[in-house]
C-alpha cells in the first residue's frame, strides 16, 4: 500500500499547492492529507513537508496545538464567501445542490472559527 500512500500524497500536496493560488480551493486541509499519507509512504517526505519553510509552520500548529492562525482563518472564510456569492448569483445550479454546498460551507466555517488561533496564556499564581 506504501505506493498508493505516496501517489495519493502527491496527489493532495499538488492540490493545496494549487490551492494557494486559487480562491475558494483550500491549502491546509490538502496539505494535512499529504502530511497524513505521506506519514504512511514516506518518512522523509513526511519530514521534508512537515518542516517546509511555507507549508511546515500551519501543519505545525494543527498538529501540535489543533491552531488555526486568524490570518488562515480570515483567508478560508472569505473565500468560502467569495465562492458562496458566485454560486448563488452567477450559477444555475439546482436549488438543492446550492443550498447543500452552502450547508457543508458553513459546517466548514464554523469548524475553522471555532478553532483556536493561539497558544493559551499560562497563568500565573499571583
Amino acid at each position: 500500500m506504501k505506493p498508493v500512500y505516496f501517489i495519493l500524497a502527491w496527489c493532495f500536496f499538488g492540490l493545496g499547492a494549487v490551492g494557494t493560488a486559487v480562491p475558494g480551493l483550500p491549502t491546509t486541509p490538502f496539505m494535512l492529507l499529504a502530511l497524513w499519507a505521506f506519514a504512511k509512504s514516506s518518512k522523509r517526505f513526511h519530514d521534508w513537508l512537515y518542516t517546509h519553510r511555507f507549508f511546515g509552520p500551519p501543519l505545525q500548529q494543527w498538529r501540535d496545538h489543533r491552531i488555526i492562525s486568524r490570518k488562515a482563518k480570515a483567508l478560508s472564510v472569505g473565500t468560502m464567501v467569495i465562492s458562496f456569492v458566485y454560486l448563488a448569483f452567477f450559477t444555475e445550479l439546482d436549488l438543492w445542490l446550492k443550498t447543500l454546498i452552502t450547508l457543508v460551507m458553513v459546517y466548514g466555517a464554523s469548524y475553522i472559527i471555532t478553532k483556536p488561533s493561539s497558544l493559551p496564556r499560562e497563568k500565573t499564581d499571583d
